[in-house]
């Protein structure tokens, strides 16, 4: 838990645009940090990967990370993002609920950074999890349309019709839609 001791007064950098309207409007707050200081998702898996120097982590670094994984959410709107990340968002959006009380779960996520005074963005107190997960659902149908458009048919019907048996081959290869279009693309649908 959140060490209420630390002062509240927190400096203020340089403000940025807003962090995650297009899903979460009520995070729709200026951000707080400089936008140098986020890392993107290779640089913050170089960093975790790393065994030679324990990382040291202060309480705003904790709650900075708890932010940066609920910005991974706003990547469901984006049509450009890879089928494995939308699966993988999803499935830790969707979590069990028992799951929910846990370090870094979704609602704990959403507790962390709507209430923390080293949130990066400004208070907004607790917020309704199922009211969330509800909008996600609701918008789920159009992004996927939207990023499913730059696939074959034969992907999105398998995404549409069998989307945990796509995860599954997803979880064990990132690259075999890739490999299975160059594959169709060489040697043709053997069934046209």
């Amino acid at each position: 838990m959140l060490n209420q001791s630390v002062p509240t007064r927190v400096p203020r950098p340089t403000p940025v645009d807003p962090v995650l309207p297009p899903i979460f409007p009520f995070f729709a707050a200026t951000s707080h940090h400089r936008t140098a200081a986020i890392p993107d998702r290779a640089a913050l898996h170089a960093l975790l990967d790393s065994e030679d120097v324990p990382i040291e982590w202060s309480e705003e670094d904790i709650v900075f990370l708890h932010w940066r994984l609920l910005a991974e959410v706003s990547c469901l709107a984006d049509p450009a993002t890879p089928l494995e990340e939308i699966f993988d968002t999803l499935r830790w959006v969707f979590s069990e609920r028992e799951k929910d009380g846990l370090p870094f779960s979704f609602v704990s996520c959403l507790y962390v950074v709507g209430c923390s005074p080293l949130s990066p963005i400004a208070y907004c107190g607790r917020v309704d999890a199922e009211e969330i997960r509800d909008r996600i659902r609701h918008n789920l149908k159009a992004w996927l349309d939207a990023s499913l458009e730059r696939f074959p048919d034969w992907v999105r019907d398998a995404v549409i019709s069998n989307p945990a048996w796509v995860a599954a081959r997803l979880a064990r290869n990132h690259q075999w839609i890739n490999e299975q279009v160059k594959r169709m693309s060489v040697q043709g649908d053997l069934f046209a």
